[in-house]
């Protein structure tokens, strides 16, 4: 049932192991698509439920007490980073908070409603962590001489930015409008930036808790592009000057020494569900690895090629922005053409891609369960290495639904197999008396890619503009939250929203609060509210910790050269918001 604030269920709930798991460890084989499963791995597609399995174990306690004020530094409706000076690089300092604005496209605001309103759930929203390991030899740096974002100066520091975040989420005593407790999180993919074996390991630890050691190859040595002497790219320890430092870029001493150091997190206090993305099923987020072959070979190989010819760089790109490669045949022409001039790095076997059914035993180990549930949503009936979305209870009343948008046969961009259309049609007829919010990587403007999926050669692939259409018919539907685009944009599509946040790699690296109310007036409301991570938005270049290079990991995120920080902050309308609903 709803609980009128000031008074409210706290229904955290630690899932117990309700069925056998896979563990992470062992033997591992580095096969890719729908014969990289053991033989006996389900393929059956999920069946909807009346209501997602329950919890075998939960803990809930009920509270008859005033929220709790939201800490006033904790969100970006008090104070978000802001820039000082004027052109070149500059710095950033405490800037005002950006206003909650109020949307009634779906319907009207209706005066009172602050004092009548009951919280129905509470919960987080991260996407496009882009956890990375920037040693690796399957990474195409020298994309940067067609675009200078191609390569971003700051993602050395991923680990430390997603630690700091975690410790903000930690930080939250209750959703920052309603004071309610967040029941927990949920990721919306590219948790990992190049579907590395390693990078899933570093995502997992950092929110489940644990060390995370940022750096592959050589112990103690970064092996990469920040100290090839290359000026295309940011040398931070070298007093030379590359293109980055005649932007402003600092001299910093020490910096990726820093950047390889053990970072430890303390993990979500919160349990978390997990959605995949597209840089989480494909090596670059674009091309389809197979995990084995040419692509594992060079990952775990010692040749590392950070430059190539402009022409090179430029026939790699436009096969990326056109979609004729997804296999990435010219990428393959491109390295094995200069492997013979490339950089000789330390080989790491840890570096290779996952597969599909890695990906999933990864989050079915127990040692990786945290506050819970083990599984992270893949433990639900009917979950495989070739079905990896599901059902999950955000609140009472309310169901979440993660779906996969990834299209394993190559592209960036998304779609939607007819299996998985079906069943999610099913599902919310099922639940039609149930709240359902829908969370996925890809935004509707971005499922335009209908390269047949290799697991289901014959499957037809459905876009954006059918999805949308389906979430339509069934009112139950709330909303739509995604991420993919690293831009915040918020849009109505007749009966429900679609949330499209930022991304925690790019600026303004935020994630977003979400709470659901019942306004007892025929409307419901949704606060969007983001946050920023724990850092500081002031930097100290001599505070090399992980704190202070949290802080630098936004500070250079802002001054990263080519990034659309107008479109990525998005409008004051898609950022902190009440968006109005009718009621179903």
């Amino acid at each position: 049932m709803p609980v009128p604030a000031p008074r409210w269920v706290d229904r955290r709930a630690l899932l117990a192991a309700g069925a056998a798991v896979v563990a992470a460890g062992g033997t591992t084989a580095w096969v890719f698509g729908p014969s990289g499963g053991p033989s006996g791995a389900r393929a059956t597609v999920p069946e909807p439920s009346r209501t997602p399995a329950r919890p075998a174990a939960t803990a809930s306690a009920t509270r008859a007490v005033s929220p709790p004020v939201p800490p006033a530094t904790a969100t970006t409706l008090h104070s978000a980073a802001a820039p000082s000076g004027r052109g070149g690089y500059r710095r950033l300092v405490d800037g005002p908070g950006w206003r909650q604005v109020v949307r009634t496209e779906l319907a009207a605001a209706h005066p009172g409603r602050e004092e009548r309103r009951t919280v129905l759930a509470a919960f987080v929203q991260l996407t496009d962590l882009h956890v990375v390991d920037v040693q690796s030899p399957l990474r195409f740096e020298w994309l940067r001489a067609h675009a200078p974002h191609d390569w971003r100066p700051h993602e050395a520091l991923s680990g430390a930015g997603t630690v700091a975040l975690v410790e903000r989420i930690n930080s939250l005593r209750g959703g920052p409008v309603t004071g309610a407790p967040l029941t927990c999180a949920v990721t919306t993919g590219d948790n990992t930036d190049n579907n590395s074996s390693v990078e899933l390991d570093w995502f997992l630890t950092a929110l489940t808790g644990g060390v995370l050691t940022p750096n592959t190859g050589e112990p103690d040595v970064y092996e990469g592009v920040q100290n090839s002497g290359l000026p295309l790219f940011w040398q931070p320890e070298s007093s030379r000057t590359d293109d980055d430092k005649k932007r402003g870029f600092p001299h910093l001493p020490g910096y990726l020494s820093a950047a390889v150091r053990p970072v430890s997190s303390p993990g979500l206090k919160l349990p978390w569900y997990s959605t995949v993305g597209n840089h989480d099923a494909l090596f670059s987020g674009a091309y389809a690895s197979g995990g084995s072959g040419f692509a594992a070979e060079v990952a775990a190989g010692s040749r590392k090629v950070e430059q190539v010819a402009l022409a090179d760089a430029l026939r790699a790109a436009k096969a990326v922005q056109t979609h004729t490669d997804p296999t990435g045949k010219v990428l393959r022409e491109i390295v094995e053409h200069y492997s013979r001039t490339a950089r000789t790095v330390t080989a790491d076997a840890r570096r290779v891609p996952f597969t599909p059914q890695q990906y999933l035993d990864a989050h079915l180990d127990p040692r990786r369960a945290g506050a819970g549930p083990v599984g992270h949503g893949y433990a639900a009936d009917g979950v495989d290495a070739d079905h990896l979305y599901y059902t999950f209870d955000l609140a009472e009343g309310v169901l979440g639904v993660s779906l996969d948008t990834t299209d394993r046969g190559g592209s960036y961009l998304g779609s939607i197999g007819t299996a998985q259309l079906d069943w999610l049609d099913r599902t919310l007829a099922a639940n039609s008396d149930r709240h359902a919010i829908v969370f996925s990587h890809h935004t509707s403007h971005t499922m335009t890619n209908l390269i047949t999926d290799p697991a289901r050669p014959h499957e037809k692939r459905h876009d954006g503009k059918e999805l949308t259409a389906l979430l339509g018919r069934h009112r139950n539907v709330l909303a739509w939250v995604n991420g993919h685009t690293h831009v915040n944009k918020i849009e109505s599509h007749g009966s429900f929203w679609e949330v499209n946040t930022a991304s925690h790699v790019d600026y303004p690296q935020l994630a977003r609060v979400i709470e659901l109310v019942d306004n007892h007036d025929g409307t419901l409301s949704l606060f969007t509210t983001l946050i920023e991570s724990a850092a500081p938005h002031r930097t100290d270049y001599t505070d090399l910790s992980p704190t202070g290079l949290a802080s630098l990991y936004r500070e250079l995120s802002y001054n990263a050269p080519g990034a659309d920080l107008t479109r990525f902050v998005g409008a004051e309308n898609d950022r902190n918001t009440e968006l109005l609903l009718k009621k179903p």
